[in-house]
């Protein structure tokens, strides 16, 4: 005698299936398990490399805060070779010093302008070009300062169309920098030894419009005569 069929219910279904796709996992896991231990591992090392190295920035960037602390009181008095060198006696670290071994960190890229500059003043210009050349911090100010450093050097090199460029973009970089007026006014002095003296009036005359308070204001007229000529 026929019995009747059971009829499955929609929830024996849905557990069937569960149950198959359980057993699925359990053998793909079953037969990969050494791969995917392996996968797990090495994404755990990716995980804690990032942050050991994220603790190391850190930590760099906290002792290259503290040792540009000390050595700028020497840099801002005046004496630039000990700025450079630092004071061993003084235990004293100098910005060279402080750049080598922390370059990267924002500290250490804020020492790379320090370093410039007290090299600029020493009279090592291709020195101090590189360290502008090589600045790569987050500062606005520090930023637009490098590309001024790269300006001056083509300048004192006589290529003043790269100066010009690179003055007028280092004014672009932060409106509230003070050096802004500065900075174009040298980019329209470049555009006058180059002969654009059109160009070289646009930007006198922006200075003019944008800056009227700035001291640089006072040497315009000359500069704009020569525009004339």
């Amino acid at each position: 005698m026929l019995t009747k069929k059971k009829r499955i219910s929609k929830k024996e279904i849905k557990q069937d299936k569960l149950v198959n796709s359980y057993y699925k996992v359990l053998n793909f896991y079953q037969k990969y398990q050494a791969k995917v231990i392996i996968g797990l591992a090495a994404f755990a090392l990716v995980v804690i490399a990032i942050i050991l190295y994220s603790n190391k920035s850190t930590n760099d960037n906290l002792a290259a805060a503290n040792l540009l602390s000390k050595v700028i009181p020497i840099y801002q008095s005046g004496s630039y070779e000990e700025a450079i060198n630092g004071l061993p006696t003084a235990n004293i670290v100098g910005l060279k010093e402080i750049v080598d071994n922390y370059g990267g960190t924002e500290q250490g890229e804020s020492a790379k302008i320090y370093l410039a500059n007290a090299y600029i003043v020493t009279n090592n210009i291709e020195e101090a070009f590189k360290l502008f050349d090589d600045y790569s911090g987050s500062n606005p100010l520090f930023k637009a300062t490098s590309l001024a450093g790269r300006a001056s050097y083509y300048e004192i090199k006589k290529e003043y169309e790269k100066a010009a460029d690179l003055y007028k973009d280092a004014s672009r970089i932060t409106i509230s920098n003070p050096s802004n007026p500065e900075f174009l006014l040298k980019a329209g002095i470049n555009l006058l030894k180059l002969g654009r003296k059109e160009e070289a009036k646009a930007v006198f005359l922006e200075i003019k419009s944008e800056y009227k308070s700035a001291p640089t204001t006072l040497e315009l007229d000359r500069y704009l005569v020569q525009t004339e000529n």
